[in-house]
């Protein structure tokens, strides 16, 4: 009869044998080396990929030690926790390299066990070796279950695992007993965020505080953020939105013995970028407008075969390799090559080797519907590539072509020219220019796309009172508002002048971020006003006609239009119904959200620009 089962009928009065009954369950596990292995993905968020794998150990199905938390405690009291770990580090190494996963693999390691009896030191470096594994695609990620106190012999160990070309992570950052000492005594190359501050983030302002805190300490340690427990699309854009690249969580995908070699393009396809406003200026073109077509090899190709195309073709600086299902594996470059074949003996130790031996497993690969803004970080991100390097382009994850560094760089270059030159100088928001075009690519899609015209509310009797010098910094804030409530990959955010801003949304939750935008200003306006006229809830000035009279407080306006598809001929008309929306939303006291219901322009409006009505 399983062990389980026996405990499962003993009831209250057999909780005195039970740590024995488990203890020798344990002992059966380890000697039968009956511990099994599940992978789940790090997602790569602004990658849009996989960086690694972490590796969680799990006893038999049918064990009261199958889960880990009881696997683990076990083996803790009956002091073979270092034992059970060795064989879990060791069954991990090996199926990682079984199913020849890429990126890196997270290694749970309990500090705790670093001090047991028993402890060798290199064991773990052995173990690579047996596999042929690189110490490199290595993380080992500490998990802080017990108390810990003697932070110079961890200071010692983790020293010792980078002497080994290990990196360092610590896990459940804000849910053990000390994380933040770990962090300024440890010094890791990546910290995960405890769950508990990554679930219902999105709805809970005390939790984004404390992540934004911990991103700007990770900033200034030179320390990669992992969000972990990421379980809806709502979580998932807050986090991204708020600056974090790397991500863990049932939204990617459940840990697996099988786990995907890469992740659906549409669980990034509304990643929000996060920044000032002046970041928010929209590039407009993909990476696709790079796409070079190339000859792909297959991972079985001899090097000798690789080598000869390469001399053959001296304008061919790198070809990716590809599997027979269209997925790109890796890419091998000219020059690393070809000083590989002119070492002594390389030939003939070599030549005949699969180049899948030799290609480099981790190149830069982005989809081609990314924007050139986007790969650009990605190569900043990526300091070991050349400038005359190239890049993997994917369309829906099958290998497309190539792409070249430098030709990215002189296409960043012509469009940021291209971009300030209509910008708005105060805000360095797209002008009216990058306006009409992005209402004339929407018409030209023929889809869905609303236009919310925003305009702030007695703004020329706050000028009046404050000056000039204090509205500018109202507009420079009402932008930043609109650029973080936005999705900066589904929607554009235009400055036409003034205090009057254009959003062009194919966002599907666009009512909920404008009321968004609403909230946010509301709660931010009586910063800028003196304790008394904040009290008072406005100022004395004077009117259109020079009259004494009292002004509330600022107010945002918000008019939103969405035009049936085909009804309007131009981005004029388009402008023109936005227009008499906005003048709508103004009517209203207060911020207020006027929806049109008309799905057509009035021609009588047709040629308006803008800003061409005075409400």
């Amino acid at each position: 009869m399983p062990v389980a089962q026996q405990l499962e009928g003993a009831g209250a009065l057999a909780a005195p044998m039970d740590n024995a009954v488990m203890a020798a369950e344990l002992d059966g596990i380890i000697a039968r080396r009956e511990v099994s292995v599940i992978f789940q993905p790090i997602a790569d968020i602004r990658g849009r990929g996989i960086l690694g794998y972490e590796a969680l150990s799990r006893g038999p199905s049918d064990s009261c030690l199958h889960s880990p938390a009881s696997l683990f405690d076990t083996a803790f009291r009956a002091g073979r926790l270092f034992e059970l770990e060795l064989l879990c580090r060791e069954i991990a190494l090996s199926r990682f390299q079984q199913l020849t996963l890429p990126g890196k693999l997270f290694l749970n390691v309990t500090p705790m066990s670093l001090f047991q009896p028993g402890m060798r030191s290199g064991c773990t470096g052995a173990m690579l070796g047996d596999v042929g594994l690189l110490p490199e695609k290595v993380v080992i990620e500490l998990t802080e279950q017990h108390p810990l106190g003697d932070y110079a012999s961890m200071r010692q160990a983790v020293q010792h695992y980078r002497s080994l070309g290990f990196e360092i992570a610590i896990d459940d950052l804000g849910g053990g007993y000390a994380g933040l000492r770990m962090w300024s005594e440890l010094r890791p190359e990546y910290v995960k965020i405890d769950k508990h501050f990554v679930q219902g983030i999105n709805e809970d302002a005390v939790k984004q505080e404390f992540v934004r805190s911990i991103i700007d300490i990770a900033r200034g340690l030179d320390c990669r953020i992992i969000a972990e427990g990421i379980e809806t699309q709502e979580e998932f854009h807050c986090v991204s939105r708020m600056g974090i690249v790397l991500g863990q969580g049932y939204y990617f995908v459940r840990p697996r013995p099988l786990p995907p070699v890469t992740l659906p393009p549409a669980l990034f396809s509304h990643t929000a970028r996060g920044g000032p406003a002046g970041a928010g200026i929209r590039l407009t073109e993909s990476v696709a407008s790079l796409l070079r077509d190339a000859p792909s090899l297959g991972p079985e190709t001899r090097l000798q075969d690789v080598v000869d195309l390469f001399s053959s073709s001296p304008a061919v600086l790198s070809m990716p390799i590809v599997d027979a299902g269209g997925l790109p594996l890796g890419m091998v470059r000219r020059y690393r090559i070809l000083d590989l074949y002119a070492t002594n003996y390389g030939r003939a130790l070599h030549g005949k080797k699969p180049v899948v031996q030799f290609m480099d497993r981790q190149p830069l690969m982005v989809e081609r519907d990314m924007s050139v803004e986007q790969v650009s970080q990605l190569v900043t991100d990526n300091m070991q590539l050349r400038m005359e390097e190239e890049f993997i382009i994917t369309d829906k994850g099958a290998f497309a072509g190539l792409g070249r560094v430098v030709d990215l760089l002189r296409k960043i270059t012509e469009l940021q020219v291209r971009n300030a030159r209509y910008a708005n100088p105060l805000t360095l928001l797209p002008g009216n220019v990058p306006i009409y075009e992005a209402l004339e690519k929407q018409l030209a899609a023929g889809g869905d796309f609303v236009v919310a015209y925003c305009d702030l509310d007695n703004f020329k009797p706050f000028n009046d009172v404050y000056g000039y010098g204090k509205g500018d910094q109202v507009i420079q804030k009402l932008a930043e508002i609109l650029a973080g409530e936005v999705d900066r990959e589904l929607d554009f955010v235009g400055h036409v002048g003034g205090d009057d801003f254009i959003l062009v949304m194919t966002s599907p939750d666009w009512r909920q971020r404008c009321e968004r935008i609403l909230d946010e200003f509301r709660r931010g306006v009586g910063y800028f006003y003196c304790e008394r006229d904040q009290q008072q809830g406005g100022i004395w000035g004077k009117d259109r006609s020079g009259q004494a009279s009292f002004h509330a407080l600022l107010s945002l306006s918000i008019g939103v239009v969405a035009p049936l598809p085909g009804a309007c001929r131009s981005h004029h008309e388009v402008a023109a119904m936005a227009s008499e929306a906005k003048c709508q939303a103004k009517l209203q006291s207060g911020n207020s959200l006027f929806v049109d219901r008309r799905l057509q322009p009035s021609r009588l409006s047709e040629g308006l620009p803008p800003a061409a009505t005075v409400c």
